[in-house]
């Protein structure tokens, strides 16, 4: 039995590497894709996600914009870790699709179904947007990569998904579902190393794109951390929702 999934996201380059470990998982059903402000503009994210879809061949698969902004702070992207574009190194194809004409906490809403997982990769805006608006119904739980139990990657306590709209993060920490917080004590603990790189590439065009990408994702984590790799945090947070063993 398929588990129905909504990805909120801010592609990104680990936002990527979920996106298509969602499109390849046969135990989760991807309903669609919201886009939301974080490691670039919203404009960005959103079309990044639509170039992912179009290189994988599943320009079908409907993607709907969010939020723009925070709930209350300033915006703030992470050019310094994912480039000027948000997915800077690969070379993507232009998307033909476009988004889907409805805001993101109305595009769930219509696509949400009972046992829905929401997996959030970003910054919580949308989701604390979607659930003021429309509560937790067939919101089965929520998954969500951000948070640190131990050093912040922002500051020395705070991740940047958290960091980006803390006043999101606590709307959705206390909306009374189980949420699973999938923080960088785990996520700085999966490295895709070059090593592992060398086999996505050996495995075509699409493990190709995942090796570019990691080869420029490592270079803010070599200087940062002194690490010969770099962390797949989205990816961890997809893959719990069919193992959570993990």
């Amino acid at each position: 039995m398929t588990i129905p999934i909504i990805l909120d996201c801010d592609p990104g380059h680990d936002d990527a590497i979920a996106l298509l470990l969602a499109l390849a998982s046969p135990e989760v059903e991807l309903l669609g894709v919201t886009t939301v402000h974080g490691n670039q503009t919203l404009d960005k994210t959103t079309e990044n996600a639509l170039r992912v879809l179009e290189l994988v061949g599943r320009s079908d698969v409907p993607v709907a914009r969010g939020a723009d902004r925070p709930l209350v702070r300033d915006l703030h992207v992470a050019a310094h870790v994912h480039g000027e574009s948000g997915l800077d190194g690969p070379e993507l194809p232009m998307a033909t699709a476009q988004p889907v004409d409805q805001p993101a906490i109305d595009f769930i809403a219509d696509r949400i179904r009972p046992g829905t997982v929401l997996v959030a990769v970003g910054p919580l805006t949308n989701v604390a947007l979607y659930l003021e608006a429309h509560g937790t119904a067939n919101v089965e739980r929520i998954v969500l990569m951000g948070g640190a139990i131990a050093e912040g990657n922002m500051t020395p306590a705070a991740e940047f998904n958290i960091w980006a709209d803390p006043e999101a993060a606590q709307r959705v920490f206390r909306c009374g579902r189980p949420v699973t917080m999938i923080g960088l004590d785990v996520t700085h603990k999966a490295l895709l190393t070059p090593e592992w790189a060398d086999r996505f590439r050996a495995a075509g065009r699409v493990g190709t794109f995942v090796a570019e990408l990691v080869e420029f994702f490592k270079l803010y984590h070599a200087r940062t951390y002194g690490w010969d790799g770099a962390p797949v945090h989205d990816a961890v947070a997809l893959a719990q929702v069919f193992r959570p063993s993990l």
